[in-house]
């Protein structure tokens, strides 16, 4: 790929919706807004383009990738919905919300997108410049989060810009996004599965569903193995400092990521200090988790110290992340 490439940035309006659709139709790479994160966002029909967005995020191939639609009929064009999957769909689409589902007899998203699986993960995201490109360009767009690999997920156009200048086509500035983290991922197996948290809370799907998400095997080797859904390599969404968990002091030379309004001791030498949210509000937090860790990691610290965050509602997604930011590093 030609890293000298000249990355557009448009701000979201009729102009940049038409431009985005352009380029996607010729085969280009696309970052727009998405309620949950930015998303990169590739023709899902088109293996050349696909193969430039796994090379332009370093992204391993066996890795899949969600499949955009702008409404609930297109998606039934690329995948099977049974009775639990039309019953997901019709309660949070649009949405943070993605559904692993079988794919349908002539389900036109390429196999090198769902990594060769039977499955296609798939989603209609609830936002306007979304949606609006999604229908625009007329077809089933991949779009994993518009960032390099394994790196803090974008949720502004300027995260984006950091990662992936030079190496995409345009970027839609849509201003920052609401959610913060990536979709809910649900397999809709014999037992729906719970295979990823995130922007939809756990308990609002099992309310839907009148019984509790089945939980997916433990696998100590989740890196070595082909995933079921995007965003369960055990190592992910990290910063390149290294990230302590749970920290009930801050250790100097540590930058400190507080949750309420508690005083954390050590934080007087800390090398910086953000607060996710100063009145424990976890929906706050998890809106500011990935522009936090971003900033943390430009501030030289040796680690960045984590204080506990509660598990219920987005907790759990926020907690999840956090996770995968510290394996490896802690």
């Amino acid at each position: 790929m030609n890293v000298a490439l000249k990355t557009r940035i448009l701000p979201a309006g009729e102009a940049a919706v038409a431009a985005a659709a352009s380029c996607l139709a010729e085969g280009g790479l696309v970052a727009f807004p998405t309620e949950t994160v930015y998303g990169l966002g590739a023709d899902a029909a088109n293996p050349a383009a696909i193969a430039r967005l796994y090379q332009a995020k370093g992204r391993p191939a066996f890795n899949p990738l969600i499949a955009h639609v702008g409404d609930l009929a297109a998606a039934r064009r690329i995948a099977r919905f049974d009775t639990t999957a039309t019953l997901l769909a019709e309660a949070f689409w649009p949405g943070p919300l993605t559904l692993v589902l079988p794919k349908a007899a002539d389900c036109p998203v390429a196999d090198l997108a769902t990594a060769g699986l039977e499955t296609v993960a798939i989603r209609v995201p609830a936002h306007p410049v979304a949606l609006a490109i999604l229908r625009a360009f007329g077809g089933p767009v991949v779009a994993p989060s518009a960032n390099l690999s394994g790196h803090v997920s974008p949720t502004t156009s300027a995260h984006v810009q950091g990662d992936l200048t030079g190496r995409i086509d345009l970027i839609v500035d849509g201003g920052a996004v609401a959610v913060g983290v990536e979709s809910t991922i649900v397999g809709c197996f014999e037992q729906p599965m719970l295979l990823r948290p995130g922007g939809l809370p756990r308990a609002e799907i099992e309310r839907v569903l009148g019984r509790a998400l089945a939980q997916p095997p433990a696998d100590p080797d989740a890196d070595s193995g082909q995933p079921l859904a995007p965003g369960m390599l055990a190592s992910h969404y990290a910063p390149r400092t290294k990230v302590r968990l749970n920290a009930d002091r801050v250790e100097p030379g540590e930058a400190l990521l507080a949750f309420g309004p508690a005083a954390v001791p050590g934080s007087d030498g800390a090398a910086a200090i953000m607060n996710l949210s100063p009145r424990s509000n976890v929906d706050e937090a998890a809106a500011n988790l990935f522009g936090y860790l971003r900033a943390l990691d430009t501030k030289g610290a040796r680690a960045i110290a984590v204080t506990p965050i509660p598990n219920h509602g987005l907790g759990e997604a926020i907690n999840d992340r956090l996770r995968r930011a510290a394996v490896g590093r802690d």
